[in-house]
């Protein structure tokens, strides 16, 4: 296993942020940076820089702002725009000028976000269930449990897991559910707790889910010259077939990666997953 080092950055608002970084040694191409979902943190990624290290490549896993590791800050800053600049600080203060990305959900927005800002920053974009077009079943599915304290013992929480994503995950094991749990869930001396902070929940009060939420078309069409890989969870309520169907258009060089018996957004556990995606990245940054 590789040693992974943990690392803290300021932000322009006086914030310490959190990130974890995976050096090869003697990286053989530009480094690949993954970006969480909206409650999610760095330990989503563990088991793909594990794969992807192998493969020669450094990877960097950002905490957004209130998430994980990194401290908590006003419920205003809770926004895709800031966690975009965010992401630019912490990696001029790794020193990472270029990289190839990969972001689930909400990274994905991000991703999009800094298409636009920031298009230097960007030389190939692999979304994990995310794209211009955002599902209001998928949202409103994720409003009812974000913020909620968890159960009070490992177990039960398991078991409410299963019972509300049950049907997005319907062939991992028991011991899936459980490693799933911890890496979404803190431990508190043996009692789950949120790995963000609960005031995050604030954001999704104004959600009506008979109106459609904004789309972003034109922040997509900004990677027209970047290589795209769209990871499709085939059970997603997040991310629509017809989505993918319209990015492929839009983006002739669009790769597709469906995701059997997993919906939102893809666990990217599996050797296949990461397989497509490692040569994903290699065709974009052939390896040196």
């Amino acid at each position: 296993m590789t040693a992974c080092r943990f690392f803290a950055y300021p932000t322009a608002d006086a914030r310490a942020l959190f990130g974890r970084d995976w050096d090869p040694g003697t990286p053989t191409g530009l480094p690949v940076v993954c970006l969480p979902g909206l409650t999610r943190s760095s330990t989503d990624f563990e088991a793909l820089a594990e794969a992807l290290v192998a493969r020669g490549r450094r990877v960097v896993a950002l905490d957004f702002r209130g998430r994980g590791g990194s401290a908590r800050a006003p419920v205003a800053t809770y926004a895709i725009p800031q966690e975009a600049e965010d992401t630019v600080a912490g990696l001029t203060a790794l020193g990472i000028p270029r990289a190839l990305f990969l972001g689930t959900s909400r990274g994905g927005l991000v991703m999009l976000h800094l298409a636009q800002s920031h298009p230097d920053l960007l030389h190939a974009c692999a979304f994990n269930d995310i794209g211009p077009v955002v599902e209001t079943a998928g949202i409103a599915r994720i409003t009812g449990y974000v913020g909620k304290a968890p159960p009070a013992t490992w177990p039960e929480l398991v078991e409410d897991l299963k019972a509300g994503q049950g049907a997005l995950f319907p062939k991992i094991t028991a011991a899936d559910w459980e490693r799933y749990a911890r890496q979404i869930y803190a431990d508190d001396g043996g009692v789950p707790r949120l790995a963000y902070d609960p005031a995050m929940a604030e954001a999704f009060k104004a959600f009506d889910p008979t109106r459609p939420l904004p789309e972003f078309w034109e922040a997509f069409d900004a990677l027209a010259g970047t290589p795209v890989l769209a990871i499709h969870g085939a059970l997603s309520d997040v991310l629509s077939q017809p989505t993918v169907e319209a990015m492929a258009t839009r983006h002739p060089g669009l790769e597709i990666y469906t995701v059997d018996d997993q919906g939102h957004a893809p666990l990217l556990w599996d050797a296949r997953s990461q397989k497509v995606i490692g040569d994903f990245f290699d065709r974009a940054d052939p390896p040196r």
